[in-house]
């Protein structure tokens, strides 16, 4: 579509003011130009997935962007993802990122993914999230998985918007009802994850 605009715009300061191509004209060749272009591409230019600050939340767009490599704190949120969200939509592995993110800005928690993610680590079951304190071995079995939520936590750390889950700070899912939950504001609800904001935190971004 912009090329066919280009187009267009070239050929009229071609043609030069005084011979410039009506309204008409202008419609037909850009006709001309959309019907040239292949199915697929027509499609992603006349669909409007959700984004916020150039994200798209669609496994195609992630599927797209270079694979994620990172430090300590991006591998931290990287398999806090995998092992809690893996198996959620692209906007519920977002969610639970913001969460994690939320904390960290947060006063009541640690100033560090990885201090967040391991917060309580030791006991078993007395952990902040459940996967590093359950007794069983971190394997990643699905290294595609992986990937995919590699590149959430990179857009995070780097600092992409959180517009999902209103500075949510907790989350659980459907299966379990916790009693926190009561007295906490639920934000948000993406898949099998509800999502929640301290009475007492504010929302920041």
């Amino acid at each position: 579509m912009l090329r066919a605009i280009l187009s267009v715009l070239v050929m009229t300061m071609a043609m030069g003011a005084a011979a410039e191509p009506s309204l008409g004209q202008i419609i037909r060749m850009e006709k001309r130009a959309l019907a040239k272009l292949p199915a697929d591409r027509l499609d992603a230019l006349l669909s409007r997935p959700s984004s916020a600050g150039g994200i798209t939340y669609s496994e195609q767009w992630l599927d797209g962007l270079p694979r994620a490599k990172g430090d300590a704190q991006w591998q931290c949120l990287a398999e806090a993802l995998y092992f809690e969200a893996r198996g959620e939509t692209v906007k519920g592995q977002f969610a639970v990122a913001e969460v994690i993110m939320n904390r960290v800005d947060s006063a009541n928690y640690p100033d560090s993914v990885c201090g967040v993610v391991h917060q309580g680590t030791g006991r078993k079951y007395a952990c902040q999230f459940t996967y590093t304190c359950d007794g069983r071995e971190e394997v990643i079995h699905e290294p595609s998985a992986f990937d995919r939520v590699a590149k959430v936590a990179k857009l995070m750390v780097n600092g992409a918007p959180r517009v999902l889950t209103q500075g949510a700070t907790h989350y659980h899912t459907t299966a379990v009802n916790p009693r926190w939950a009561r007295k906490f504001s639920r934000t948000a609800r993406y898949g099998v994850h509800l999502f929640y904001r301290h009475p007492r935190e504010l929302v920041q971004n």
